[in-house]
């Protein structure tokens, strides 16, 4: 990326805060949908979703992710109004929790509504390429994005995966995309990356992206990872949802491998697991430091 280049971010730069990245962060996934993959339904009205949050943040979420349509395979768009009545209510209220609220759409009219009510980041599966998506970014002097890989559309992309090897490919597009994005003045500590597990990539090209996760980190972006519940881990391990073990493995790999974000289901679980991996990184380093 020659210029485009920067050190390793230990922040991550949002609207209203500086997110501290020296430890990992656990995002809790918040969805105002009917139809999500594994939790359609449970959150039909504002006041269940807003109940939702809170509990997150009792759990210890980091970050909370809200969303108001699915992007499970096969489902199809919801509409720009159903979108915003779904959301704005709980951007509105999840804004006061004290955490930042990152909002998952690739609608840039939703994008300007949740920033102008507070919300902190732009969680982008379509790594802002619907027309108008860079400019409400670039617009807004702070707020966070995380752009992500995705092959295909979710109506067809399980269908026709991509094909070969996908590391290089999930890492070509994001730096395109980050190019895009900082030639508009947007900040690299603003950015964060994500390489789109199960977002039209096979099985073995998810846990390849896992195997060699340290291939996204060379330029220095902060990676999200997103392995909640996801049918892959339920293909390896015969899990059925809501694919709890196997999807605290996951996140604690993606950790393991450099991902500074996890977006997931299960937060107290999450950060228990965390908390764990902690403390012995903390005695191995402090095991290195006793040797010198």
């Amino acid at each position: 990326m020659g210029g485009l280049k920067h050190n390793p971010a230990m922040h991550w730069q949002t609207s209203r805060f500086q997110i501290d990245l020296a430890q990992p962060r656990v995002m809790g996934i918040v969805n105002v949908t009917p139809d999500s993959f594994s939790d359609g339904g449970s959150l039909g009205s504002s006041k269940a979703a807003l109940e939702r949050c809170e509990q997150l943040v009792r759990d210890g979420a980091h970050i909370l992710d809200i969303g108001g349509e699915s992007s499970r395979p096969g489902t199809p768009p919801v509409a720009l109004e159903e979108e915003l009545a779904r959301v704005l209510p709980v951007v509105k209220d999840a804004a006061r929790l004290g955490v930042p609220v990152s909002v998952d759409t690739y609608k840039p009219e939703v994008m300007r509504a949740v920033l102008d009510l507070g919300a902190d980041i732009v969680n982008d599966i379509r790594a802002l390429r619907q027309p108008g998506a860079v400019d409400e970014v670039a617009r807004h002097p702070h707020c966070g994005v995380c752009l992500m890989h995705m092959h295909g559309e979710p109506q067809t992309m399980q269908r026709a995966p991509m094909e070969g090897d996908a590391a290089p490919q999930v890492l070509a597009f994001l730096r395109e995309r980050t190019r895009v994005l900082r030639e508009r003045g947007v900040a690299a500590d603003r950015i964060c990356w994500d390489a789109g597990i199960g977002f039209g990539k096979t099985v073995e090209q998810n846990f390849a992206l896992l195997a060699r996760q340290q291939d996204l980190l060379a330029d220095g972006y902060a990676l999200l990872a997103g392995w909640s519940r996801k049918s892959s881990l339920g293909t390896v391990s015969g899990e059925p949802l809501p694919r709890l073990a196997s999807s605290v493995a996951a996140a604690l790999l993606a950790v393991e491998r450099g991902a500074r974000i996890v977006r997931v289901h299960d937060v107290r679980e999450t950060v228990a697991a965390i908390k764990v991996w902690a403390a012995t990184q903390s005695a191995l380093d402090g095991h290195a430091g006793n040797k010198t």
